[in-house]
């Protein structure tokens, strides 16, 4: 513990690496920081150059000044001490300015914004990370093991048990030479960025670009690996919209350009545990945007959405995220900078207890569509839901001509945003901890009658099943979520599908108990109590959609109580 804790505390240096020079076949991301000048110029140049009237650059500086002014004068760290002068002078400049010097102005501000947002793609450390990476997160599984396993030239199988890739794979490798793929997964825990990003590298799959929120590059081993993968900075705290504009159109370049992407739809982890419901849709619209406009300037790319799911079995940041979600005040924050991932203590509890486990996390890539919402054949084209053919690019033609129009594209982007949707319950895949834990709160529902969802999170210890109705019970949802898999309604992982009902229950009572700060149900022989039905909310809640689909008529009724839940706001 104490070599792990000093190897966290102790800024990260780039090793001496050999140089690596890029091979005219390798994906986009090798060539990244060749092009990051130019890439950070363009971006710049767009937004600034979107505003063309007086009124409206005297708004994007007004708004940006105010907005940084205030944000920075609470801060008191070094980016006030560095950056808080330049916008305060902004704020007074601006009402004297000409019509050049805005102009000028806000390119500057643009340029600011962009190169502070602009990744790092290092391919020595990519290199590098393929072995080391599984080497340390299996050194923090086993701290005492850590210097044998950073030295150890043998790739690590301890993650590679944990983690497991599902869907079509080899068809992602062929798309991803056919045009540009774009993930949009699910977002359950801070690991989503560094798992998903193993399996990529795992299944022969290109390294993406992505967002990662700025608090997260304070972690040094976290942030050594971001800041040279390709990870670009996201801002949450800064309300500029001349930012956002920045972040969007920086997006839509790499995209543009051919950069294989990915981002969170669904904006921020998912506080509840639920699948997402609503999505955040600024980011899938650059994709959009991007093909639109390469349509327009003769580059005929395709681009590939891959909607896909992570699943734990065990979530890091459980216990933290659930109470945000069920407080007032959570409901309003955006970023949480005091949870689990930020301790390296629950770090190497969270890894310790996963390596009992096998399948601990399932990544699972789903079918493919195009920015449309279309599927994708064999050959890398679109399809209509009946089978035939279809260019994407008649999407964004007009008078037998390609051109830009920001209502359509935007329309088009949401109906994208319900494709999406749809697939993440389809490929969202059940663990043994979901199916117990639905069971358990649904008779937590069942008992309580008439009160509501926080008087029952008081109710700690209070309601139990015997073992065998919880044997029983659980044995007959598994089955009906096997029958929804059938039809393709949703997944269920391997070992749901094959342990026995006792199986089910003894790994879900065994992978609570020693990590959470609380017991999610206790075991007492003849009986399992729901101990802590707000640890069992966030777990079961991933059932929230299929609540009545695997309710037998005596639970029906507590059933569409808790598919209610799932109703979008």
């Amino acid at each position: 513990m104490s070599y792990l804790k000093r190897l966290y505390e102790k800024p990260l240096r780039l090793p001496r690496l050999s140089p690596y020079v890029p091979d005219p076949n390798d994906p986009a991301i090798f060539w990244f920081n060749s092009e990051r000048d130019q890439i950070v110029d363009e971006v710049a140049q767009r937004v600034a150059t979107a505003a063309t009237t007086r009124e409206g650059m005297e708004l994007a500086l007004n708004d940006a000044a105010i907005h940084e002014t205030r944000r920075l004068s609470k801060q008191r760290d070094q980016e006030a001490k560095d950056s808080l002068g330049y916008w305060r002078s902004l704020a007074r400049r601006i009402g004297r300015m000409s019509d050049d010097e805005k102009r000028e102005a806000l390119l500057k501000t643009t340029s600011r914004m962009s190169r502070d947002i602009a990744g790092n793609f290092d391919s020595r450390v990519y290199k590098m990370s393929q072995s080391i990476v599984p080497r340390l997160l299996t050194g923090v599984m086993r701290p005492s093991k850590l210097p044998i396993a950073v030295r150890s030239g043998a790739r690590s199988t301890a993650v590679d048990r944990l983690l497991t890739v599902e869907g079509n794979v080899e068809r992602l490798r062929d798309l991803q030479k056919r045009g540009t793929l774009v993930y949009v997964p699910t977002h359950s825990s801070n690991l989503d960025s560094i798992v998903l990003g193993h399996a990529l590298e795992q299944s022969g799959l290109s390294p993406v670009i992505y967002g990662a929120g700025k608090n997260l590059f304070t972690n040094p081993i976290i942030s050594f690996f971001m800041h040279n993968l390709g990870a670009y900075r996201v801002d949450r705290r800064v309300k500029a919209a001349l930012y956002k504009d920045v972040l969007k159109s920086y997006s839509q370049v790499m995209i543009e350009r051919g950069y294989h992407s990915l981002f969170f739809p669904g904006g921020t982890r998912s506080r509840s545990g639920m699948i997402e419901n609503r999505l955040k849709l600024g980011l899938a619209g650059s994709a959009v945007n991007a093909f639109a406009n390469n349509q327009v300037k003769g580059v005929d790319r395709r681009v590939y959405f891959v909607p896909t799911t992570i699943n734990y079995a065990l979530v890091l940041e459980a216990e933290t995220l659930v109470e945000d979600w069920l407080s007032d005040e959570g409901k309003a924050r955006y970023i949480i900078e005091d949870d689990e991932f930020s301790r390296i203590d629950r770090w190497v509890a969270f890894f310790r207890k996963l390596t009992s486990l096998e399948a601990a996390c399932i990544i699972r890539f789903g079918e493919p569509v195009d920015a449309f919402g279309n599927f994708i054949d064999d050959e890398g084209a679109s399809v209509t839901p009946a089978g035939s053919s279809i260019d994407p690019a008649g999407y964004v033609m007009q008078n037998g001509k390609p051109n830009r129009d920001l209502a359509r594209e935007a329309a088009y982007t949401r109906d994208l945003g319900e494709v999406l949707l749809d697939r993440y319950k389809k490929e969202t895949v059940l663990m043994a901890q979901n199916v117990v834990a639905h069971v358990l709160f649904r008779r937590v529902v069942e008992r309580t009658d008439g009160i509501d969802l926080f008087a029952r999170l008081r109710l700690r210890g209070e309601v139990s099943m015997s073992r065998e109705e919880l044997r029983r019970t659980v044995g007959e949802t598994r089955d009906r979520l096997l029958e929804m898999q059938d039809r393709g309604a949703v997944r269920v992982s391997p070992f749901v599908a094959d342990a026995t009902p006792d199986t089910l229950i003894d790994r879900s009572l065994r992978v609570w108990s020693g990590y959470h700060s609380r017991v999610a149900a206790r075991d007492l022989g003849v009986e399992v109590t729901a101990e802590d039905p707000t640890l069992l909310l966030y777990y079961q809640n991933r059932l929230v959609p299929f609540a009545e689909d695997v309710a037998g008529a005596e639970s029906i009724a507590a059933a569409r109580e808790i598919g209610a839940m799932g109703v979008r706001r």
